[in-house]
């Protein structure tokens, strides 16, 4: 007996607002610092214009070229939801369009990404929908699966585990697991406060600055 071409699990719990609105305002440089500057998605591009992600990944693994199971994950999402592809990188047929990101959004999917490409892009840009893939192509995808959803998947270098927090902004993204998200925001908050007083030093016009002292003496420069 061969094994089912599908794997479907049930969508992940979503991360209660305040945690959300936190990481809203926060940026992604400031995550990524305090993840010890190792993980992060590499190598998409951002397509909307510039609203912020924020959400709990909704996973799925497609074949490449083919996004069958995406069409099954849209009926599944609930808000705040991020739907996340692992299409293998494979960029000659685009997985979404305008009319899946129509669809989401009034499921209240809050953003796209996708390690695969996307077309309709100016609709993305119009409408401001957070979305970042690895590529924009204008022919379109099969539908003829296999697939499967809310499994771990890998997208730009980064294993992603269904319901991990999806943070992107113009810099591009950052996934972590919720158990972290209360010791992160901490973090990035410190830091923002560290770069805000540099900024502060910076602006008295002195050629003398700390904060260079500090990298350049351990070196003797």
């Amino acid at each position: 007996m061969s094994a089912s071409p599908y794997v479907i699990n049930p969508a992940p719990v979503i991360t209660p607002g305040k945690t959300i609105d936190a990481l809203r305002g926060i940026v992604v440089s400031h995550l990524s610092d305090n993840l010890n500057r190792l993980s992060g998605i590499q190598g998409l591009q951002r397509i909307h214009h510039s609203k912020k992600l924020v959400g709990n990944a909704f996973t799925v693994k497609t074949r490449p070229g083919d996004n069958l199971l995406i069409y099954k994950a849209l009926k599944m999402m609930s808000p705040g939801h991020v739907l996340v592809v692992d299409g293998g990188g494979e960029t000659s047929n685009a997985l979404v369009g305008e009319l899946i990101m129509l669809y989401a959004q009034q499921r209240g999917c809050v953003g796209f990404v996708l390690d695969a490409a996307v077309r309709d892009t100016a609709a993305f840009y119009t409408a401001d929908f957070p979305c970042y893939a690895r590529a924009i192509g204008h022919r379109g995808p099969f539908k003829n699966g296999p697939g499967q959803i809310n499994v771990p998947v890998t997208v730009g270098g980064q294993v992603i585990q269904p319901g991990d927090l999806i943070v992107g902004d113009e810099d591009g993204i950052v996934s972590f697991s919720v158990e972290q998200a209360e010791e992160l925001i901490t973090a990035a908050t410190k830091t923002a406060a560290v770069e805000d007083a540099i900024k502060a030093e910076i602006a008295n016009g002195k050629l003398e600055q700390a904060w260079l002292t500090r990298v350049l003496q351990p070196y003797g420069l």
